[in-house]
């Protein structure tokens, strides 16, 4: 089979993002009430975009010359979701989401890349350390 792949029982699936929604379908992992469920659907298209900015910059063989104008727009992403998450634990609200775990791999992969980014600091520091 293709991978990544899940065999649940009778259940058998592909592809990153249905095991993903899969799984937090089963633990009851996408939001409870019906504006957390639609801030988990907002930030996940927005985290998704983001992970994909990246991963072109990255594979791109024009890397060094696209590098600049990738961390100059990166504050102001950091920033919109800092403001996204405010002062909750988890972006969605009180309970933890499976955008939580999107949402620190696009954050840890951004720490990685600008260790010594100020975005990266206060309430995006607490999730990441919360997540850890």
């Amino acid at each position: 089979p293709q991978l990544p792949y899940l065999i649940d029982g009778p259940t058998k699936l592909t592809q990153s993002n249905a095991i993903l929604r899969y799984i937090a379908r089963k633990h009851n992992m996408c939001g409870e009430t019906e504006e957390e469920k639609q801030r988990v659907d907002v930030l996940e298209n927005h985290l998704m975009d983001l992970r994909m900015h990246f991963a072109r910059l990255c594979y791109s063989p024009d890397f060094e010359k696209l590098k600049p104008a990738f961390l100059e727009q990166l504050p102001k992403k950091l920033q919109e979701l800092s403001r996204f998450l405010g002062s909750r634990p988890w972006f969605a609200g009180q309970k933890l989401t499976f955008v939580d775990f999107l949402a620190y791999d696009v954050l840890d992969q951004q720490r990685m890349f600008v260790p010594e980014c100020p975005e990266l600091k206060g309430n995006l520091a607490q999730f990441l350390q919360r997540f850890e």
